[in-house]
């Protein structure tokens, strides 16, 4: 067996909990406006760096308690945390992967329509393929969608910055300088987190390379920083169309018009979808890893073509979600909504009993049926 390397052990479970936090709405900026622009440009940054604190937190705990059971898919993790209760995390985790989906199928269409000129159904179903081709075939394969779209996500984020700074830094400076921060920014920060944290159980998969509990602690703590770095760039450019910007529904789209950009604009929409291409790769990996675990237990494997249906079932049942809803009704109201459902089920018990557990000289290991495909 080859030995992990460091780049496995400590940033391919940041490049991942950025894979599956980044999505349609923190893409596009929608989220970012949503959650942070209402406490102005200073109290948004600060809602912001209070929100990556708390990531790398609860995932460095996350980890080192998935090392200590043995835990590397959300089903072993939650029987080891909660014992009879977790199937409470299977039901907030499928009504979050109904709505994160929703939200991707609909935006997947306007991108789709928007920059291609593209029927909303072509872009749609375009998602629902590649989700589920790198879903089908397991670790190997989601692993190298996490490391190589993350280098692409961050290269379009650096020119996005750059392009947009050259046009309207001085704006940007101006809007800041004037700013104060304003009371009540906190909430925004802590929301976000809340509901995105869920991330740090999601990509539990990928922790099998970790080889200590430093490895668990370091890439625990990276996970925020390498998550937060794009949303903060991207605020920052926004800020030069404050308070305008927040009645966008696709944030990106309006800055890019609004500096004449149609070339990079097309490369930013190609990011957008790669980022939910990741993230909803990130979620289904995550439910058939959940899945091949069960079956593990048992003596039986979860095959290509069940890792394929299951992508292809959850997919397209969360599509006629996104058609009943809009994209910002979505976020506005299905995600705060779950925000405090991640926090009962998991934040809240694994800062009691997990860290209860973690600090106990004679703390049990419950091995679990591990898959490596």
């Amino acid at each position: 067996m080859n030995t992990p390397t460091r780049f496995q052990r400590w940033l391919l479970p940041g490049f991942a909990f950025k894979a599956v936090v980044i999505g349609g709405g923190y893409a596009t900026g929608r989220e970012l406006v949503e959650f942070f622009m209402p406490s102005g440009p200073l109290g948004g940054l600060l809602g912001m760096l209070l929100a990556m604190g708390l990531w790398s937190g609860i995932a460095a705990l996350t980890f080192l308690f998935a090392r200590a059971v043995s835990a590397y898919d959300y089903g072993a993790f939650f029987s080891a945390l909660l014992g009879p209760a977790a199937f409470l995390f299977d039901l907030a985790f499928m009504a979050l992967l109904i709505i994160v989906m929703s939200v991707f199928g609909a935006a997947a269409g306007e991108i789709g329509q928007a920059t291609f000129g593209w029927p909303p159904l072509v872009g749609t179903l375009g998602l629902i393929l590649g989700i589920a081709l790198f879903t089908t075939f397991g670790n190997r394969s989601v692993e190298g969608l996490f490391k190589w779209a993350t280098y692409f996500l961050y290269l379009v984020y650096l020119v996005f910055f750059l392009l947009v700074f050259s046009k309207v830094g001085p704006r940007i400076a101006e809007i800041f300088s004037a700013a104060s921060i304003p009371s009540g920014w906190a909430p925004g920060g802590f929301t976000y987190a809340a509901y995105n944290v869920f991330s740090a159980v999601a990509i539990l998969p990928v922790l099998r390379h970790l080889t200590s509990q430093r490895d668990a602690i370091v890439a625990g703590l990276l996970c925020g920083p390498l998550g937060m770095l794009p949303a903060l760039l991207f605020f920052i450019c926004m800020v030069a169309w404050y308070p305008d910007i927040t009645d966008a529904t696709l944030p990106s789209s309006y800055v890019l018009t609004s500096i004449g950009a149609p070339v990079f604009h097309v490369a930013f929409q190609v990011m957008i979808f790669v980022a939910m291409l990741e993230t909803g790769t990130g979620c289904i990996h995550s439910l058939n890893q959940r899945m091949a675990g069960v079956l593990a237990r048992h003596g039986r494997e979860l095959g290509r073509l069940s890792r394929a249906t299951v992508a292809t079932l959850a997919l397209v049942l969360s599509v006629f979600v996104a058609s009943k809803l809009g994209l910002v009704a979505l976020i506005a109201s299905g995600y705060r909504f779950l925000a405090w459902l991640i926090f009962i089920v998991f934040v809240a018990p694994l800062l009691t009993l997990g860290v209860w557990r973690l600090l106990r000289p004679s703390a049990p290991q419950m091995k679990t049926g591990e898959t490596q495909s």
